[in-house]
């Protein structure tokens, strides 16, 4: 059941605790989970909460029924929202912030995907960390087919992931790709038959929630380094958070367990 901590604003958005993980599920079954305006919003709303509460590890965003994960932006409110110039700058900036909020989210994010994975739905999932994908998923960035213009932030999450010689592929050609070409490229991480994605999700939610948060957030903070332009680089930030692992009680618990031969038990402190 979903805590009232975690209320969306929307029956288009449903949230519920599941041990450690926060599950986000975009639930626009009848438009296959196409965007509206108040799931965007829902978005940072959830993360804001989830960032400060200590049972949280990390947030699965999935879409609800067996149709698709998001199968792009709700045209139905285009004429609304993006026909005049003011209009279109609102609806950016609305999904730019949702977007970012996952991207900069400090805990890890996954996907777990079935069906149609288009536009905006690529976008939500490559803002995640991890892409994991039943094999009767359907991915497509389809923006050259609306006439669209596309933010430089979600064209360098895509070159960032598949680098830029696919990207323009995909990008230029607007095509449909299945989950096996989808992992051969590096879009998703890994897949699994329809019936056994929910056993794959569980896989990672356990590992991932049972796992040592300060050194998987200092591990994915260092990455986000990583990334950026070498001048751009805080290597201070990267050395504090290391230290801070190896100053933890998570890491005399990490130790301790090793010896003692048994599983840890990790608090986040």
């Amino acid at each position: 059941m979903s805590e009232p901590l975690y209320e969306s604003g929307t029956e288009r958005v449903l949230s519920w605790l599941d041990g450690n993980a926060l599950h986000v599920q975009f639930n626009n079954p009848a438009r296959h989970n196409a965007l509206s305006v108040d799931m965007w919003e829902a978005v940072p709303r959830l993360l804001n909460v989830a960032q400060g509460d200590d049972r949280v590890r990390l947030v699965v965003f999935s879409g609800a029924g067996d149709k698709a994960f998001v199968s792009g932006a709700d045209i139905s409110q285009f004429e609304d929202m993006r026909a005049a110039r003011e209009a279109v700058a609102r609806y950016e900036a609305m999904a730019e912030e949702a977007l970012m909020a996952i991207h900069d989210f400090p805990k890890p994010t996954l996907a777990s995907i079935r069906g149609y994975c288009i536009g905006g739905g690529v976008n939500v999932a490559i803002s995640c960390d991890i892409r994991i994908a039943a094999d009767d998923a359907v991915f497509s960035v389809p923006a050259a087919r609306l006439g669209l213009g596309y933010r430089y932030s979600a064209m360098k999450n895509l070159v960032d992931l598949v680098g830029p010689g696919v990207a323009k592929d995909l990008f230029f050609t607007a095509r449909r790709i299945d989950a096996a070409e989808a992992r051969a490229v590096g879009l998703i991480t890994r897949t699994a038959p329809v019936e056994a994605l929910a056993a794959l999700l569980a896989e990672y939610t356990g590992s991932i929630g049972q796992n040592a948060p300060l050194t998987i957030a200092a591990g994915k903070a260092i990455t986000r380094e990583i990334l950026k332009p070498s001048t751009d680089i805080d290597l201070l930030l990267c050395t504090s958070l290391i230290q801070g692992c190896f100053q933890s009680a998570d890491y005399t618990e990490g130790r301790t367990a090793f010896m003692e031969k048994r599983k840890p038990v990790f608090t986040g402190r």
